[in-house]
This record gives structure tokens, C-alpha cells and sequence, in this order.
């Protein structure tokens, strides 16, 4: 059976990239695949934590889940540290793990900037932990981002090291899954930057929570540049903020890329962010409205999550026996 997992950090609001890039796409991919969506909460450990915003930046996430369209009973939908499973496995493969995989990962040089030696150990070895995520389940499927690509490409290479060393076709090797026009937003201050929760500025992205006026406000304020909409694709990829605004458009339009362009080539820019702005609201409010409606019952949204678990739990715990079994741990 073919099975997908992913999973997004509860650090800050979710934005539009995040919905674009990631979250949209689970919405179909719950139709084709067996999918286990998670709140991976240890990974937000990385960095510091309020404990009270930390759940509720959970319970936020897991309600953009549900109100972008993922079914928690169709699917499985649970925080990551309901299941002790993770953080145990994620031991076991950090034992089958050489550090020279762990020094090429690109993330953590640039997380971990001019002060890598006092980075923490878990922002060092978070990709083995994404790797226990994704073989805890045995999942054969993964939608990521260009960003995760080189994380997945590793849990491929541990699970392949771990079935080799014992001589078993134990974990499958996942496939990545890239969907979609919009597979990297940029923000909405610079064309060349990622749009990222951790941005200073509130203007440089569009959060799942903001309102009508609010992301009326951000749009018309989004950088651009003097000259006109470019009538081809090519031009079009010389001018970062200008392809970051076709880019968003065509996702939220259900159109191509050239099928935008095509439609604004010509166009000032004040004429297309009155369409970007339009496409943004009636994809997004409803979104919002739904998520505001689950958050205001937090109960719920926790019984959900623990619901979830307990179905993930029952996935895991039998496929960490099994890896006890193979590498020869005694359990109880």
C-alpha cells in the first residue's frame, strides 16, 4: 500500500507558502494515497518554546489542516510527540548514521549561521528525526519542498544503510513528491528570499489567519518593480518580485504560469494586484473563517489530535517491535 507522510513545525502562523508549497497538496493527495499528517512538535524543540505557545501554535496548525480540507477521520492527523516511537527510532537510525551525511546538510549551515558551535544537538541531527517520521510508518511517499529535498534524500540513504547492515528490505526507500506551480513562495518584500514565518517583517507574507482588509494591505504593499507584466515566461523569470506575484496568482486561479502571464502580459502592476488580491480572498477566507470556528474549541481540536495518535501509535509501535526484533533488543 502506498503511503504518504508529511508534517509542518507549529513555530509561528502558518502562511501562504506554507498552504501553496505544502498543505494544498495533501488536500488531493488524501484521495490517491493511505496519508498520516502530523504536527511535528519535536522538531519545533530546535529552537526555544513558550510552553503555552507552543500549544496553541499545535492547535493552530492541526486546525489549518483540517480547515484547508484534510478529513481526521479519513486520514490520520496527530502531534508528533503523542508518539514516543519517533524520538526512540530517531535514536536507533542516528546509530546507523555517519556524521559526514549529517555535516553536508545545507539547512543547518544556514540555520546555525557564524555561531554553528553553539548550535543544539537537535538542530544537528533533526534530519535523522525526520527520518525516523517518515520509516516509523514506512511511508513510500513524501511531499516536501525544495528545501526538504536534501532531508528526504537522507532517509533514504539511512534506511537503505540500516536494511543493508542487517540484511533486510525492512523500510522502504520514500520517493519525494514535488506539486504544483507554487513549490517555493517568495516573500512579498523581496522576490529572492523565501516566505518564512521567521521574517521580522509581517508584510513580507500572508498568514492563514489574516482577514480581508489585512491581506489587501499586504498585497498592495508587496514590492514590485516600474516596468509593465512581461508577455513571456522567460522575461518574467528575470524579475523575482514579479514571478513571485504571477507565481501566487496561478496557484490561487487554478491556472498555469503562462496561462497568468498571458492573461496580465502588459498589464500594470495596480491592474493584477487588484486580481491577486481578489483570487487571495475567496481562496483564503473561508479557509480562515473554518479555522477560526475550530479554534475557538480547543477541546475539540485536542481530541482529534489525541484520536489521531492513538491510530498512529498502533502503525508505530508494531513496526518499532519489529525493529527491536532485528537488531536484537529484548522487549518486555
Amino acid at each position: 500500500m502506498n503511503r504518504i507522510f508529511s508534517g509542518m513545525q507549529p513555530t509561528r502562523q502558518l502562511h501562504l507558502g506554507n498552504y501553496l508549497g505544502a498543505l494544498r497538496n495533501w488536500v488531493a493527495l488524501q484521495n490517491e494515497y493511505e496519508c498520516i499528517f502530523c504536527v511535528v512538535d519535536l522538531h519545533a524543540l530546535t529552537i526555544a518554546q513558550e510552553p503555552e505557545v507552543l500549544r496553541n501554535n499545535i492547535r493552530e496548525v492541526a486546525a489549518a489542516y483540517i480547515a484547508a480540507g484534510i478529513d481526521p477521520d479519513k486520514n490520520i492527523l496527530f502531534n508528533q510527540s503523542f508518539v514516543s516511537g519517533h524520538a526512540e527510532l530517531g535514536w536507533i537510525l542516528s546509530c546507523h548514521t555517519p556524521l559526514g551525511w549529517l555535516n553536508r546538510m545545507t539547512q543547518f549551515k544556514e540555520k546555525a549561521g557564524k555561531h554553528r558551535d553553539m548550535a543544539n544537538l537537535g538542530l544537528y541531527s533533526y534530519p535523522v528525526l525526520m527520518a525516523a517520521d517518515i520509516l516509523l510508518y514506512k511511508a513510500t511517499h513524501v511531499p516536501v519542498g525544495e528545501d526538504q529535498k536534501q532531508h528526504l534524500e537522507l532517509a533514504r540513504d539511512i534506511a537503505g544503510a540500516f536494511n543493508r547492515h542487517y540484511d533486510t528490505e525492512f523500510f522502504p526507500l520514500p520517493e519525494p513528491q514535488i506539486l504544483g506551480e507554487a513549490t517555493r513562495v517568495m516573500s512579498l518584500r523581496d522576490g529572492t528570499k523565501k516566505m518564512s514565518k521567521s521574517d521580522e517583517s509581517e508584510y513580507s507574507r500572508i498568514n492563514m489567519t489574516d482577514d480581508a482588509d489585512t491581506i489587501a494591505q499586504k498585497i498592495r504593499k508587496a514590492k514590485t518593480d516600474p516596468e509593465p507584466l512581461p508577455d513571456t515566461l522567460e522575461d518574467l523569470e528575470k524579475r523575482p518580485e514579479a514571478d513571485n506575484l504571477v507565481t501566487i496568482y496561478a496557484a490561487l486561479s487554478g491556472e498555469t504560469r503562462e496561462q497568468a502571464i498571458q492573461r496580465f502580459a502588459g498589464a500594470q502592476f495596480s491592474q493584477f494586484k487588484t486580481a491577486l488580491l481578489d483570487a487571495a480572498v475567496a481562496h483564503l477566507a473561508p479557509i480562515t473563517q473554518r479555522m477560526n470556528e475550530l479554534l475557538a474549541d480547543k477541546a475539540e481540536i485536542d481530541r482529534l489530535l489525541r484520536k489521531g495518535g492513538e491510530r498512529a501509535e498502533a502503525i508505530a509501535s508494531r513496526h518499532l517491535a519489529e525493529v527491536k526484533d532485528i537488531i536484537g533488543l529484548l522487549r518486555p
